[in-house]
C-alpha cells in the first residue's frame, strides 16, 4: 500500500464515538471490579486491518524480552522502529483530541500521553507465554510527578478461540476471585483506569497454534500532579490457593521492585533487561 494511501486512512471516528459518550460515562463508573470498559470495533476496519497487516513479527529488531516468572511476553516500544502507519495510530491515539475524549469517558481531566511509551506500545505473547495477575507500576519510571491513571488495550487476533486462553482477567480488589474475563479479539478496546489495586492480567499459558500470537496495542495514559504521586512499582499478585507457587510470584516481584529502582535512578530503560533476561532464558535450554 502506497504512503499516501496510508496516510489518508481513517483511524477513529470522533464522531460516532463522541456520541456515545453519556452512555460510556455512566458504562466505565459502573462496571466491576473497578471503572473499564469494553469497545468493540473501535478503530475503523480498515485502520485495525491495515494495523494488523504490518505488525511485526517477534524476531524483528527492537522488541524487548520480557522473561522471568511473573510474565514472559514480548514488547516493542521504540517508535523509530515501528512500522510507520503503527506510529500513525499511536500519535492519533496520543493526540490532543483523543485525550480529551479518554478523559470525559473516565472522569480524569487532564490526561496526558507517555512519548516514551515505557512498558507500552506492542505487545505480543507466543505459545506458552503470560502475564501473571498484577496491579500496573503507579509512577512513570523517569517523571517522578506523573501518576499512571489509565490503560487502554487494542487487541489484533483475529478468530481467537476460547480454548487458546490469554483472556484478559479483571480480578476483585482484595484478590479473592475473577470478576470478569475478557476475550482479547480483534479490534476490540478496553480501557481501565490504574490504581494499586486495579489487579488484572492473563496468567494461565497460552494454548494457541505454534504459528499465532497474542497481540496488542497498549498505551498508558498519566496526570502532571502537583505533590509527589504514591509510587507503588508492579505488584504481582498469586491466585488463591496456588500455595509455593505465591512464594516464587512474590520474590520474582522483589526482583523487580530492584530492578526498577536502579533503571528509575540511572536513567535507564528496559533494552538492558531485555538481553539480560533473553541471554538467560537461552542458556536454560
Amino acid at each position: 500500500m502506497l504512503a499516501s494511501t496510508i496516510e489518508n486512512i481513517k483511524i477513529f471516528d470522533y464522531e460516532r464515538w463522541e456520541k456515545l459518550l453519556p452512555e460510556l460515562q455512566k458504562s466505565y463508573q459502573n462496571e466491576n471490579p473497578y471503572p473499564h470498559i469494553v469497545m468493540d470495533n473501535f478503530l475503523e476496519e480498515e485502520a485495525a486491518e491495515q494495523l494488523l497487516a504490518v505488525f511485526p513479527p517477534i524476531e524483528d529488531k527492537g522488541w524487548i524480552h520480557y522473561m522471568h516468572y511473573n510474565e514472559k511476553k514480548h514488547g516493542l516500544n521504540k517508535i523509530e522502529l515501528l512500522p510507520p502507519f503503527v506510529q500513525q495510530v499511536i500519535r492519533e491515539l496520543n493526540s490532543p483530541r483523543f485525550l480529551e475524549w479518554v478523559s470525559n469517558l473516565t472522569g480524569i481531566p487532564n490526561l496526558i500521553e507517555d512519548p516514551t511509551m515505557e512498558g507500552g506500545g506492542l505487545h505480543q505473547t507466543a505459545r506458552g507465554g503470560f502475564l501473571n495477575l498484577h496491579a500496573d507500576f503507579t509512577v512513570h519510571p523517569h517523571h517522578r510527578n506523573w501518576r499512571r491513571r489509565a490503560n487502554i488495550l487494542i487487541y489484533l487476533n483475529k478468530d481467537w478461540k476460547e480454548e487458546y486462553g490469554g483472556y484478559l482477567e479483571l480480578w476483585s480488589r482484595d484478590m479473592k476471585r475473577c470478576v470478569q474475563k475478557i476475550a482479547p479479539i480483534f479490534n476490540r478496546c478496553v480501557i481501565f483506569s490504574t490504581e494499586t489495586d486495579t489487579y488484572h492480567g492473563h496468567p494461565d499459558p497460552l494454548n494457541c497454534p505454534p504459528d499465532q500470537t497474542r497481540k496488542s496495542l497498549a498505551l498508558y495514559y498519566f496526570t502532571v500532579e502537583k505533590e509527589l504521586p504514591y509510587k507503588q512499582p508492579t505488584d504481582y499478585r498469586a491466585r488463591p490457593g496456588e500455595g509455593f507457587k505465591a512464594v516464587l510470584i512474590y520474590l520474582d516481584k522483589k526482583l523487580v521492585w530492584t530492578y526498577n529502582a536502579i533503571k528509575g535512578a540511572l536513567g535507564i530503560n528496559d533494552d538492558f533487561a531485555s538481553k539480560v533476561l533473553n541471554f538467560l532464558s537461552k542458556k536454560k535450554k
